[in-house]
């Protein structure tokens, strides 16, 4: 965003929007939102009765299945939505381009790249060494992307999809030339929440939890980064420092959400969207509002996953695809060519 966007952001609002209020606000859509999720499958739980297992368990099968399954789903969802939206805001304000977006920059293709490699090399059996190959697959393809596309936005996207469209063609042949790595891939491939609530999530919500901490404490920084070099490095920032310490929180932000629910394209894309007009062009409030949004939307495809269709549930990322096509489309609209 550009000091004139901000200026006639500022300008045109009157007055800066109560964004504690929104905040808080979205905080309790978030809950209703976590809720309703945690009560819409095959056994349907009215929302006082989520309300009563979650905080008061009597052992009865709804209760089982609240605790035991829902909720842990509930809660993969809010870390993922987080991470990927707080990804997604990070990397448009990284390279000023309103398009930028974790998947369509190579990121997610890069941790599905290296989650290949690794099983054909045996070392992503177990969930942490998928999470650590899913974490250096996006470093190496965000370093490239970002090395060859830096000097502009519309070099950066048309990169990232190159970028991705060799990746997924590489790791196509691999596991086609190897079915134990096919077998290995094909559950991981897939963006859903259905059945990774069971598996060890302690390591990626910590990974998660503290790019996400990390990434309000550089806020400040990256608020002065908005407006440019040269204005950042006159404000003191360390613009240097202050990229690759954001690359790295984005690289383990999308890695680490794509390694516990596999490829989630648009959710960086579409909440950053949403939410920019109340930040009013500060990147700490961005960034807030994208971890709270961010659930919110996901938590809604995940509902949407399970009752689309009557005889089994829709892979969550096909939802947000549906949802992020047309975003996308609209954002090239928007911007124009112009300011790419």
């Amino acid at each position: 965003m550009t000091v004139g966007d901000r200026t006639a952001g500022a300008a045109g609002t009157g007055r800066k929007p109560p964004r504690t209020g929104l905040l808080v606000g979205g905080l309790v859509l978030l809950a209703a939102v976590a809720v309703l999720s945690i009560g819409v499958g095959a056994h349907h739980v009215p929302p006082a009765e989520v309300v009563r297992a979650l905080f008061d368990n009597r052992g009865t099968d709804e209760h089982v299945i609240v605790r035991e399954v829902r909720a842990p789903r509930a809660l993969l969802a809010v870390a993922v939505g987080a991470a990927l939206a707080v990804a997604g805001a990070l990397i448009q304000t990284l390279a000023r381009n309103p398009l930028a977006e974790p998947g369509i920059l190579g990121v997610t293709a890069g941790a599905g790249f290296a989650v290949t490699v690794g099983s054909a090399l045996g070392l992503a059996g177990a969930q942490a060494g998928q999470l650590l190959c899913a974490v250096v697959g996006s470093v190496v393809a965000a370093l490239l992307v970002m090395s060859v596309g830096r000097r502009s936005p519309l070099r950066l996207v048309l990169t990232g999809v190159a970028l991705t469209a060799v990746l997924n063609g590489v790791a196509l042949g691999l596991r086609l030339m190897l079915p134990d790595v096919f077998d290995a891939y094909r559950f991981w491939s897939v963006g859903t929440l259905a059945g990774r609530e069971q598996a060890p999530l302690a390591w990626p919500l910590i990974a998660i939890g503290v790019s996400l901490l990390g990434a309000l404490l550089l806020s400040r920084s990256l608020d002065a980064l908005a407006l440019g070099e040269n204005v950042a490095r006159t404000l003191g920032a360390r613009v240097t420092r202050v990229r690759a310490v954001t690359l790295v929180l984005i690289t383990v932000l999308s890695g680490a959400a794509t390694a516990v629910a596999g490829p989630i394209l648009f959710v960086g894309l579409i909440v950053p969207h949403l939410v920019r007009r109340l930040a009013a062009g500060s990147v700490p409030w961005l960034l807030l509002y994208s971890m709270v949004l961010g659930p919110v939307l996901l938590l809604v495809a995940d509902i949407g996953s399970r009752v689309l269709l009557p005889t089994g549930e829709v892979p969550v990322a096909i939802v947000t695809a549906f949802l992020g096509g047309p975003m996308l489309i609209w954002a090239v609209r928007r911007y124009g060519a112009g300011s790419l």
